[in-house]
Parts: structure tokens; C-alpha cells; sequence
């Protein structure tokens, strides 16, 4: 320990171990590559966990992180392939890019009504998530949020988001709905790409708004030809 910040850790640190009390910091990288370490105690007076804290760390399978904490930082939990859990806590308001990127254990994960903005690639490859519930705090996803969810099946945009980023769900082949707001302006590039599985576009606005929205001219190039885009959609 420096002061109150945690310095790197070994990467032969196994089993459980406890963060001292009193810690305010987790530095960017303090425990990548800890391949032996199985769960981590980390206390409330920790309030910034930097960066790729945690990457690698393949035998961790669940992480509570304390109500002190307000962001999840960039590729936190990076190629955490043995991660199955996650507890967010309501303080965080931001989840960084890459932050779950491969962790391909993960099969949910609730997003608190905290969380305003999702970073790009923040679950790309998180190859067994099922569902995520995006809060309507959430203004703004990037791009590729949810790239290579191969089983994920369905998604509702909230009303909040304004822009649906590239190569949001790009090869998520296991998707056969996705629900969009009007609030939404722009499409980015090859955002349902390889979506083989794609049989609904609920829109929640006129088919004139719809038409409205910038998109790239082959934004449907790789869905199914017999996606239905329904208008005025007003279901769940």
C-alpha cells in the first residue's frame, strides 16, 4: 500500500483475498492477470477502481462491489471468463468501454436505474447472456455494447437514448426482437449485422419517423428478409 491506494498486486495471489479496510483506490490494473484469485473482499471505503482492474482474472465467478463505488471503470472485468455474477450497486452511473468485454460466463446482469451511459463493447462477447434490462436512466450506449452476444434474445431501448451506436449488436445471431424508441435519431453502422435470427423491429414511432432516422444505406444488409419492422408499436 502507498497511503491509501492499493499498488499492483502479484499475479500469483490465490483463493479469497481481502482488500485493508481503509483502502480508497484501486489503481488501473491492480489485480490483472491474478489467474489463481477466486473472490475478492473489497470494503466500502474504496470509491475509484481504475481500469482493467480485474482483466484476466479468470477463476473469479462473482464480484459485489461496494455503494461507494460510481463507475465501473474501462475493461474492469476484461476477459473474465469465469465471471457468472456481478453486483452493481446503485451508485454507479457509468459502465466503461470493454468493462464485461468476454466475460463468457455471464448469463444476466441487472443495470441499476443509476447507470446514464454504457461504454462501447461493455458486454461484447458475453457469449451465454440471455437478457439485460436497460434502465431508462440510459442515455447513451456505444458502439458494439452488445457485439458477439450470440445468445442474446431479445432487447428494449429505453425512451432515454437518442442514438443506437455501430455495430451495436453485431453477430448476435440468437436475436429475434429488438424494441427502439422514438427518441432515437441515428442508427450507426452495421448495427444489426449478421442478426440471422431477426424477426421484429418494434418501433415505438410512425413509419414516417422511422424513415427519418439516419442509418447507413445497408443498415439491413445482414438481417433476414423477412424481418417485419411494425410501427406505432406499443408493447412491452
Amino acid at each position: 500500500y502507498i497511503g491509501n491506494h492499493l499498488i499492483t498486486a502479484k499475479t500469483d495471489i490465490s483463493g479469497e483475498y481481502t482488500i485493508k479496510d481503509g483502502t480508497k483506490s484501486i489503481v488501473s490494473n491492480a489485480f490483472s492477470n491474478c489467474y489463481k484469485l477466486t473472490n475478492l473482499i473489497i470494503p466500502s471505503s474504496v470509491t475509484n477502481i481504475g481500469g482493467g482492474a480485474f482483466s484476466n482474472c479468470g477463476s473469479i465467478t462473482s464480484m459485489t462491489i461496494p455503494d461507494s463505488v460510481v463507475s465501473i471503470g474501462d475493461q474492469m472485468f476484461y476477459y473474465c471468463n469465469g465471471l457468472t455474477n456481478v453486483t452493481i450497486p446503485d451508485s454507479v452511473t457509468s459502465i466503461g468501454e470493454g468493462a464485461f468485454n468476454g466475460c463468457s460466463s455471464l448469463t444476466s446482469v441487472t443495470i441499476p436505474d443509476s447507470v446514464t451511459s454504457i461504454g462501447g463493447w461493455a458486454f461484447s462477447n458475453c457469449s451465454k447472456l440471455t437478457n439485460v434490462i436497460i434502465p431508462d436512466s440510459v442515455t447513451s450506449i456505444g458502439g458494439g455494447a452488445f457485439a458477439d452476444c450470440t445468445n442474446l434474445t431479445s432487447m428494449t431501448i429505453p425512451d432515454s437514448v437518442v442514438s443506437i451506436g455501430h455495430q451495436i449488436f453485431y453477430n448476435c445471431t440468437s436475436l429475434t426482437s429488438v424494441t427502439i424508441p422514438d427518441s432515437v435519431v441515428s442508427i450507426g453502422y452495421e448495427g444489426f449485422y449478421y442478426c440471422k435470427s431477426l424477426t421484429s423491429i418494434n418501433y415505438r414511432g410512425t413509419e414516417e419517423q422511422w424513415n427519418s432516422i439516419s442509418k447507413d444505406s445497408d443498415w439491413n444488409h445482414y438481417i433476414p428478409k423477412t424481418c417485419v419492422i411494425t410501427y406505432n408499436y406499443t408493447g412491452e
